[in-house]
């Protein structure tokens, strides 16, 4: 009896909570259509009033489908109780919320963290350009470095064209000759050199500055609140300005120019010839001269090849910013929004849950229904008949089984042995008045005791 009472309690509660299920379901499908409108309407072109009715048309039809599916898992699931079937609706259940998650889910998260993802792109391309004119303005400096040696070298020539001008430390002998020309010539060579590097360092610090403003603004633009679309199209600009300054920056080293310039200084190496007036210092001025151009090749393989490594650095690659609607920002930067799928997804497979209770509840209610089986398989007509005889013997006053009428009086056992040893009379009884009821029936009999009819004898 209790388990009957369980059951019939569970079988109660689910008819109650019937409506509410309905209602949640319902709320479930609505809250996951609005989202998808919001999701669908980003991927729209056209007119305002076609992106309109057609975002609501597909919204619409995913909550329908939504509802309509949801509705037939949570009616067959639960009624179902063979094995295979039962795997069989599961894996038809599965299909359908990939479905749905493929038609509604990421629409909705992109509802919910579109604009964040947008942002998201937009810092990291914020971030990409930022690496990019930083590489941009370390390759421009490179070529800095060697202005030093440059200027070393034109120091050294021309302290070495003064000292043989006032003392003749090289030929031996004083004066402007072949060699302190040939000392000039290199000196004026390397401080043009130098004069070239130092002039690309005030264009290359101008070209960095503007980057650097435009940077700035492209950070306002991906932290200030408001529409992102308006903020999306000034960061193209500003992305795009940026991109030309990064172009400069590159285009300003010198490193090149400083190797053509350096390959210059062996290959065009002029001597002039030597002015002495007596063989012996004209023999002096050649061989200063040739030592002059020997150091003069040194100088060159050296800048040569600090000029080829600054050149063998690699260039930076030309970066776009492509613009992303809401739903691809929000697929690309997918695990910096793992919460917004969540919730996303959660809008539309928690019906899940309630399929799972429903099947839980209606298992209890045959375990429970399973200990009056008998009752179970009583057929109508039995039930008619036995409803028909009780009347009847309600209507006839006939007493009842024992389990229900009351039990007869008890007969003391002595005079049960009395009735039993009693002998039998050797004479005829008189005749009993008492009309033979041997062959009236019970419901005669009890008419009679009513005086319904007369007595049958």
């Amino acid at each position: 009896m209790q388990l009957k009472n369980n059951a019939y309690r569970l079988n109660e509660t689910v008819k109650g909570v019937e409506t509410m299920t309905r209602f949640a379901l319902a709320v479930l499908a609505l809250a996951s259509g609005v989202y998808t409108y919001l999701g669908v309407r980003g991927l729209l072109d056209g007119s305002a009033t076609f992106v309109f009715f057609a975002a609501i048309i597909y919204s619409a039809a995913v909550s329908v489908a939504i509802y309509a599916f949801w509705t037939f898992m949570m009616r067959f699931i639960p009624l179902v109780v063979s094995g295979i079937q039962r795997i069989s609706l599961f894996v038809t259940m599965a299909i359908g919320a990939v479905m749905i998650i493929a038609m509604s889910s990421w629409l909705n998260a992109a509802a919910l963290a579109g604009s964040a993802a947008l942002e998201q792109h937009m810092a990291v391309t914020l971030q990409g350009y930022a690496e990019d004119i930083d590489n941009a303005h370390a390759n421009a400096l490179a070529s800095q470095s060697l202005l030093p040696d440059v200027q070393r070298a034109a120091e050294r020539f021309s302290r070495l064209a003064a000292d043989e001008r006032e003392s003749g430390a090289l030929t031996g002998s004083t004066g402007s000759g072949s060699v302190v020309q040939l000392l000039t010539q290199m000196s004026a060579q390397m401080t043009e050199l130098g004069s070239t590097i130092t002039s690309s360092r005030d264009e290359v610090a101008g070209i960095f500055t503007q980057g650097s403003e435009r940077l700035a603004s492209m950070r306002e633009l991906v932290s200030t609140p408001g529409a992102i679309e308006p903020r999306s199209d000034q960061f193209q600009a500003e992305a795009v300005q940026l991109t030309a300054l990064i172009a400069a920056l590159q285009q300003t080293g010198v490193a090149a120019s400083v190797q053509r310039a350096s390959a210059d200084l062996s290959a065009g190496f002029i001597a002039p010839v030597a002015n002495g007036q007596n063989p012996d210092l004209a023999s002096r001025q050649d061989q200063v001269m040739e030592t002059v151009r020997n150091s003069v090749a040194t100088q060159s393989a050296a800048l040569s090849a600090a000029a080829n490594e600054i050149l063998a650095q690699p260039k930076v690659a030309q970066r776009r910013f492509v613009p992303l609607s809401s739903a691809e920002a929000v697929i690309r930067y997918w695990s910096d929004f793992i919460p917004s799928w969540a919730g996303a997804i959660s809008i539309d497979l928690l019906p899940v849950v309630l399929v799972l209770v429903l099947m839980i509840v209606n298992d209890a209610m045959r375990r429970d229904a399973e200990s009056l089986a008998e009752a179970e398989n009583i057929t109508a007509a039995e039930m008619i008949r036995a409803m028909t005889l009780y009347r009847q013997m309600q209507e006839a006053d006939i007493d009842l089984p024992p389990a229900i009428a009351p039990a007869e009086p008890a007969i003391d056992p002595d005079q049960r042995i009395v009735a039993q040893t009693d002998p039998k009379p050797d004479t005829e009884p008189a005749t009993d008045p008492t009309p033979d009821t041997s062959s009236v029936t019970p419901i005669d009999a009890a008419k009679r005791q009513r005086g319904d009819g007369p007595a049958r004898t």
